[in-house]
C-alpha cells in the first residue's frame, strides 16, 4: 500500500518553479549515485533522489562515483496523449498507469488532497531498511530517523547531519505530477500543447528545454511571492521578518543585513541548523553558499535567489518543505561568478574538517563549518573582470567649521585586485563639484555611507553621476556608529591588529598629507569594518596604502566637466566610442590602461614634467624600431599588477590551505599565480634594460620612468634569475595542473616571503612598464593621426609671470588649424580646421575672451570641446590635433555645454544651467579656460539675456581667464562689438532660395563649419526647424511672426546699435575720468593713475589701426 500511495504521486503536476528550471541538482545526484529500482523499469529521465538537503544514500543500493560535472539539464518533458470521442486513445495517464501494482480509488485520492488542503509532501520511494517504517507526521523533528538513514549514507557525504529539523521520509522517488498542486485536466493539457507562441503541435519536441517562466521573477526581492509559499519560518514571512534590533523594514534605521530569529526556535535546530542560521542571520544581504559533502547548497531565500538568477531547479526538503537548491564543487566557481555579475554579494561556508576528524571527536559529532569569504561586485579578483579598476568607496562628510554653503568629504577606497588603498578629503561647493570629480575619476561599483549622514545635496550628486558613466554603482547606506567610528577608535584599529603592516608606507605618513585627517581617517575606519566583515583581513594586513588628491597640482577638472567634454563616456549610451579615452586608448596591457585613465584624470601643469613626456613620444616616433620592440614584449605581459595584488594577499596567509577540500585548489592558484608572476616580470625587466640602453636617442626616459636598480649585484635582474631557477626546479607544470607534494605549500611560502621583500622594488618596475604602455600609445597616435598634428609649445611659468604683471595681457592659448580628433560632421567626415586665438605673446595683442554665433547645428559645441581636448592633450603630454600650438598652461577648465534638467532631484533646466555657472564664478582664476555654451536659454528671454550679460561682463572684466562664449543673444555682440578684449567671431553658413519659396525660412542651409571673423547675423533657427520635420505651413507662419517680433524688440535695442563702437570697459573708464577731473592732481591715487593709463593706450592703438 505504501509503495502504491508512492507511485501515485506520478499524477502530480509539475509546479512553475520546477518547469522554469533549466538544471536540477537532484537529479544529477539521482543519476550519478542511485542504480534502477529491482521492482520496475529505471526511467533515466526520472529523478530517483529525495528533495531533501542531505538525503541518505542506502548500502543496498548500488551507487556510482560523481566526476565533477556541471548541474545536468532538465529532464525531458512527459508526453502527453490525449483522449478522442473514440475509445481507441489512452488517457493522459495510461501510459504510466500500466505500472502501478495495485490502482486506487481516485475519491479517495481527492480525499487525501483535500485533506492536506491541497498540497503535497514530498515522499520518495527506496527500499525498506530495518523494517517497515511509517512516515513522520509533517513538522515533527525525528532525530532517530536521521540518525538511522545517516547510517546508510554513501562516503560522498562523510557525516550526515540534516541541515532541518524535519526527518527524510523513508522512500525515494523520482519526482511525478501526482507530487504538484492540482490542476484542472483541462488547464494541463492547453499548458502542455501551447507553449509560448508553438501552437501548431501537441507534441514538444522532448529533445528541447521548455522554460514557463514569467520575465519578473528575475528581480532580486522575494516579496513579491505570497508569504504561504516563501517559507515554512515564520520569522522569514516578509509580514513578520525583523531584523536583529527587532526593527521592522519600514523603519528608517532597519538594518537589512541583520535577522532576528526566536530563541525558541533557535533552541529546537539542529546542530548543522544552528550552524548555518548563526551566520545567515548576520548576513542576510549576501547569498550564503553552504558546504555539504561534494555539494553547495542555498536555503530558503538565496534558494529563491539560486532558482531565479541560475534556474536552479528549487526542492522541498522533508515534509517541512525547507526550500534548497544546489550544485557541486566543480560548477561553484562559475556560480559565483554568475551571481556576483548580476550585482550579488555570495558568501561560502566550508566545511574546516573531514568525516574522520569528525568521528573522532564523537560519533554524533558534526563536521565543522565556517564562514571563510564573501565576495561582492568591488571586491572579486577572479573571473572575466575586464582591464578597468574595480573599486570600493567608503564616503564620510562633514562641515569642519567651513562657512555656509561649503563642505568637506572624506574618502577612502580600495582597488581589491591590485591590493592597493587610497586615503583623502576634499572640500566641496553647493553644487558639488568636487564630489562629481571624485566619483568620475574613481569610478566607484560600490559606495559606503552612513543612513543620515550625508546631505541631500551629496544625495543628489550620487544619484546624478551613478548613470553618468557605462555602469552604475551599488549604494551600500550602513547604521550610524557601526563602521564610521571615531578617527582615534580608527588608529587603535589599525595599530591593534596590524593593518597595513605590509605596505610600502606607513598607514601614518599616508594620512600626514590629507588636510581633514580625521574625517579621512574615520572614513577609512568604515572601509576597514567593511572589509572585516566580509573576510578580507589579508588584504588589510598586506595592502598597500596612498594619499590621494583629487586636484594634486594637475590641471582640475569637475564631475560636470568630465561629462560635458564626454572624456569617459558619451551622452548618448554611456559608452566609450566618441570619448578621449577611447581616442587615446591603444595600450596594450591592462594595467597601462588603468594608468592611461589615472593621467586624463590628472593631466600635468608643471611645464618640466609635461615637456619630458613629450620627449619620449617624439624620441619613439623618431625610432619606430623601438616601438616595434616594445609592441612585442608588451603583448606578452600577463596583468602584472594584479598578480602583484594576489601575491601579496598570500604572504602569512595559510588558513585558507588548511581547508579540506578547498586547500589543495587554493595551494595550485597560487602556485600559478607566483609562477606567472615571475615570468611576467622576466619580460618587463628585459624591456627596461633595452630602453635603458636606449636612454641616448630617447630623451628623459629615465626622469619618465623613474626606474630601480636593474643589473649589477643587488640588481632586480639577478634576484629575478634566482627566483626564476627556484620556480622552474620546484613547480615546472606550474601552468598546468600542478602535481602537489606535501612540501609545496611551505616552498611556495619561503619565495613568497623572498619575493616580498623587494616588492617596492617590483612595483616601481611595473609603473614603469605601464608608462611605457601610455606614452607608446600617445606615439602611435601621433603617427597614424588623420589630419595635422605637433608637439605643443608651453610658455615656462617664469615668462607667464611676466606676462602677467601687465594689465592688457594675460594666457595665451593659440592653435592653428585646430580639429576635433573624433568627432565627425555631416559634411562626410572630411576635416574642417579653426584658428584660435586667445591672448598676447611677443607676436602680437589678441582678445583673450572668443564671442561666438553661429547657427544652431553649425559646430559651435564641436569647436568649443575640440579647443579643450587639446588643452588636456597638451597637457597629458601628448600631440595636439592642429598644425600649431603654443599655450600657457591652464589649472582648471569650466564647461557649461548643452541643456539638461534633474527630474528627480526636483531641478529644472534653468537652475542647472545656474548652479554649473556659480561654481565657476567662484572658483574660476586667471589661469582658468572657460566655455559657456548658451547660457540663459532655460528662462525667459530678457532674464537669460540678462544673465548671460551679467556673467560675460564679469569674466571679461574682473576674472580676465580665457573665455569661449557661445550665445544665440545678438544684442550680446552689438553691446561689446569694441570691447578691447572681446573677439567677435562666428561658424560661417550658406544657403540658397529653393525655387518657388516666398519667404526667407525656407532656405536651403548649408554648414561650412568655419570660424570666420565678426558676429553672425542670425541663428536660421527656422530652416533648421525645417530640416528636423516641423510642417512647412507652421514654419511659415513662424516666419512672419519672428519679422513682427524683430521689429518689436528691435526697438528696444536700438540703443545697443548706436554703442557698438563704445564698449563697456569704455563707460567704465570714462566715469572713472569724470570722477577724478573733479579733485585735485595731489589725491588722484594709484588705481586712477592706472586707468588714465589704459585709457590712454587704448587711444594709442585706436590710432594705430586706423593709420593701417
Amino acid at each position: 500500500m505504501q509503495r502504491q500511495k508512492s507511485i501515485l504521486s506520478f499524477f502530480r503536476k509539475p509546479s512553475q518553479d520546477d518547469q522554469s528550471s533549466s538544471t536540477s541538482y537532484t537529479e544529477m545526484l539521482q543519476r550519478s549515485r542511485l542504480a534502477p529500482l529491482p521492482t520496475r523499469q529505471h526511467n533515466p529521465n526520472s529523478s530517483s533522489r529525495d528533495e531533501t538537503s542531505l538525503f541518505p544514500i542506502l548500502k543496498d543500493v548500488k551507487t556510482e562515483e560523481i566526476t565533477g560535472t556541471e548541474t545536468p539539464p532538465e529532464k525531458l518533458p512527459r508526453q502527453v496523449r490525449f483522449l478522442a470521442d473514440d475509445n481507441t486513445i489512452p488517457s493522459p495517464f495510461s501510459n504510466i498507469m500500466h505500472k502501478l501494482v495495485k490502482k486506487e480509488d481516485p475519491e479517495s485520492f481527492n480525499h487525501r488532497n483535500q485533506s492536506n488542503n491541497g498540497s503535497f509532501s514530498c515522499y520518495s520511494i527506496s527500499n525498506k531498511v530495518d523494517g517497515s517504517q511509517g512516515l513522520p507526521e509533517q513538522g515533527t523533528p525525528s532525530r532517530q530517523s536521521s540518525k538511522d538513514i545517516a547510517s546508510k549514507f554513501n562516503g560522498n557525504y562523510d557525516q550526515w547531519d540534516p541541515l532541518h529539523s524535519e526527518s527524510s521520509p523513508d522512500k525515494f522517488v523520482p519526482e511525478t505530477p501526482a507530487m504538484r498542486p492540482l490542476v484542472s485536466r483541462l488547464k494541463r493539457i492547453q499548458e502542455d500543447c501551447y507553449v509560448g507562441d508553438r501552437r501548431d503541435s501537441l507534441f514538444p519536441d522532448i529533445n528541447k528545454k521548455v522554460k514557463v517562466q514569467d520575465s519578473r521573477t528575475r528581480n532580486n526581492t522575494h516579496e513579491d511571492l505570497p508569504e504561504t509559499v516563501n517559507s515554512k519560518f515564520e520569522w522569514l514571512k516578509p509580514s513578520l521578518i525583523r531584523d536583529a534590533d527587532g526593527r521592522r523594514p519600514s523603519d528608517v534605521l532597519y538594518d537589512k543585513k541583520t535577522l532576528y530569529i526566536p530563541p525558541d526556535d533557535l533552541k529546537k535546530m539542529t546542530a548543522s541548523q544552528k550552524q548555518y542560521w548563526s551566520v545567515k542571520c548576520q548576513y542576510m544581504d549576501v547569498v550564503l553558499f553552504f558546504k555539504v559533502g561534494k555539494f553547495y547548497e542555498l536555503y530558503e531565500l538565496d534558494a529563491e535567489i539560486g532558482h531565479k538568477e541560475l534556474d536552479w531547479k528549487m526542492t522541498h526538503s522533508g515534509v517541512g518543505k525547507c526550500r534548497q537548491v544546489g550544485i557541486s564543487e566543480s560548477g561553484i566557481d562559475d556560480a559565483v561568478q554568475k551571481l556576483i555579475a548580476r550585482g550579488y554579494k555570495v558568501g561560502r561556508m566550508e566545511q574546516v574538517e573531514t568525516s574522520v576528524q569528525a568521528k573522532a571527536r564523537g560519533s554524533t559529532a558534526v563536521i565543522q563549518r565556517k564562514l571563510v569569504n564573501v565576495l561582492t561586485p568591488s571586491t572579486t579578483i577572479d573571473g572575466n573582470m575586464g582591464p578597468d579598476a574595480v573599486h570600493l568607496l567608503a564616503l564620510k562628510e562633514g562641515n569642519c567649521g567651513l562657512e555656509k554653503g561649503s563642505t568637506v568629504y572624506g574618502f577612502a577606497f580600495l582597488d581589491c585586485a591590485t591590493l592597493k588603498f587610497w586615503v583623502g578629503s576634499i572640500r566641496d561647493d553647493a553644487a558639488s563639484a568636487g564630489l562629481g570629480a571624485l566619483l568620475m575619476q574613481v569610478s566607484p561599483k560600490e559606495v559606503i555611507y552612513e543612513i543620515r549622514g550625508l546631505s541631500n545635496e551629496a544625495h543628489k550628486a550620487l544619484k546624478k553621476y551613478a548613470s553618468a558613466g557605462s555602469a552604475a554603482f551599488q549604494m551600500n547606506p550602513v547604521l550610524p556608529g557601526t563602521y564610521f567610528v571615531d578617527a582615534s577608535e580608527v588608529r587603535k584599529l589599525i595599530q591593534s591588529k596590524e593593518y597595513f603592516k605590509g605596505s610600502c608606507k606607513s598607514w601614518a605618513s599616508a594620512l600626514d598629507g590629507v588636510i581633514h585627517t580625521d574625517l579621512a581617517t574615520c572614513a577609512l575606519g568604515g572601509l576597514i569594518d567593511h572589509l572585516s566583515r566580509l573576510m578580507l583581513d589579508d588584504a588589510l594586513h598586506n595592502g598597500d596604502i596612498f594619499p590621494y588628491e583629487v586636484y594634486k597640482s594637475c590641471l582640475r577638472m569637475d564631475g560636470q566637466t568630465l561629462v560635458n567634454l564626454e572624456i569617459f563616456s558619451n551622452n548618448s549610451d554611456g559608452g566609450s566610442s566618441g570619448t578621449l579615452y577611447k581616442y587615446l586608448d591603444s595600450c596594450v596591457t591592462s594595467s597601462g590602461k588603468r594608468l592611461l585613465r589615472s593621467w586624463i584624470c590628472h593631466p600635468l601643469k608643471n611645464v618640466g614634467e609635461i615637456n619630458d613626456r613629450l620627449n619620449m613620444v617624439e624620441g619613439l616616433m623618431r625610432h619606430p624600431e623601438i616601438t616595434l620592440v616594445i609592441t612585442q614584449y608588451l603583448r606578452r605581459l600577463p596583468d602584472l599588477e594584479r598578480l602583484l595584488g594576489r601575491v601579496k594577499a598570500s604572504v602569512g596567509s595559510s588558513a585558507a590551505l588548511l581547508l579540506p577540500f578547498v586547500g589543495e585548489k587554493e595551494l595550485k592558484q597560487r602556485v600559478r599565480i607566483f609562477g606567472l608572476l615571475v615570468k611576467g616580470l622576466r619580460i618587463g625587466v628585459d624591456l627596461l634594460m633595452i630602453l635603458h640602453k636606449e636612454e641616448q636617442r630617447i630623451l628623459s626616459l629615465s626622469k619618465v620612468l623613474n626606474l630601480p636598480l636593474l643589473s649589477g649585484n643587488n640588481g632586480l635582474d639577478e634576484l629575478l634569475t634566482q627566483l626564476e631557477v627556484a620556480v622552474n626546479g620546484d613547480f615546472p607544470n606550474y601552468k598546468q595542473d600542478h602535481d602537489l607534494e606535501d612540501s609545496d605549500a611551505e616552498k611556495l611560502s619561503i619565495l613568497v616571503e623572498s619575493f616580498a621583500r623587494n616588492v617596492g622594488q617590483w612595483s616601481q618596475v611595473i609603473h614603469a612598464l605601464n608608462c611605457v604602455d601610455v606614452l607608446q600609445s600617445f606615439t602611435i597616435l601621433a603617427n597614424s593621426s588623420a589630419g595635422s598634428i605637433c608637439r605643443p609649445s608651453f610658455v615656462s611659468s617664469d615668462a607667464s609671470s611676466m606676462i602677467l604683471s601687465q594689465e592688457t595681457r594675460g594666457p595665451i592659448l593659440k592653435c592653428k588649424g585646430l580639429w576635433h580628433p573624433y568627432a565627425v560632421g555631416e559634411n562626410g567626415g572630411a576635416l574642417v580646421p579653426n584658428d584660435i586665438y586667445l591672448g598676447e605673446d611677443t607676436t602680437g595683442y589678441h582678445p583673450r575672451t572668443l564671442l561666438l554665433t553661429g547657427p544652431n547645428m553649425g559646430g559651435k559645441s564641436t569647436l568649443l570641446r575640440a579647443t579643450c581636448i587639446a588643452v588636456i592633450l597638451a597637457q597629458l603630454g601628448s600631440y595636439v590635433p592642429c598644425e600649431m600650438c603654443v599655450l600657457s598652461p591652464v589649472d582648471i577648465i569650466f564647461t557649461r555645454l548643452g541643456a539638461t534638467d534633474r527630474i528627480m532631484s526636483g531641478e529644472s533646466t534653468f537652475f542647472v544651467e545656474c548652479t554649473e555657472t556659480a561654481s565657476v564664478l567662484q572658483n574660476a582664476t586667471q589661469d582658468s579656460l572657460v566655455l559657456l555654451d548658451e547660457l540663459g536659454r532655460g528662462t525667459s528671454t530678457f532674464d537669460g539675456y540678462a544673465i548671460a550679460y551679467s556673467v560675460f561682463r564679469h569674466l571679461v572684466e574682473k576674472v580676465h581667464c580665457r573665455l569661449l562664449f557661445a550665445t544665440h543673444y545678438h544684442p550680446l555682440t552689438k553691446e561689446f562689438s569694441s570691447h578691447p578684449h572681446v573677439s567677435l567671431q562666428h561658424m560661417a553658413c550658406s544657403f540658397k532660395m529653393r525655387t518657388g519659396s516666398n519667404f526667407n525660412s525656407d532656405q536651403e542651409l548649408v554648414f561650412l563649419y568655419q570660424l570666420t571673423s565678426g558676429a553672425c547675423p542670425e541663428s536660421y533657427g527656422l530652416q533648421v526647424a525645417l530640416m528636423a520635420g516641423i510642417p512647412k505651413h507652421v514654419v511659415e507662419v513662424a516666419s512672419n511672426a519672428s519679422q513682427v517680433m524683430k521689429m518689436t524688440i528691435g526697438e528696444n535695442f536700438r540703443l545697443s546699435e548706436g554703442r557698438s563702437e563704445f564698449s563697456t570697459l569704455h563707460e567704465e573708464w570714462l566715469k572713472t575720468l569724470l570722477a577724478i577731473s573733479q579733485i585735485s592732481d595731489s589725491s588722484i591715487n594709484e588705481d586712477a593713475s592706472d586707468t588714465l593709463l589704459c585709457l590712454w593706450h587704448e587711444l594709442k592703438s585706436s590710432y594705430r589701426l586706423e593709420e593701417q
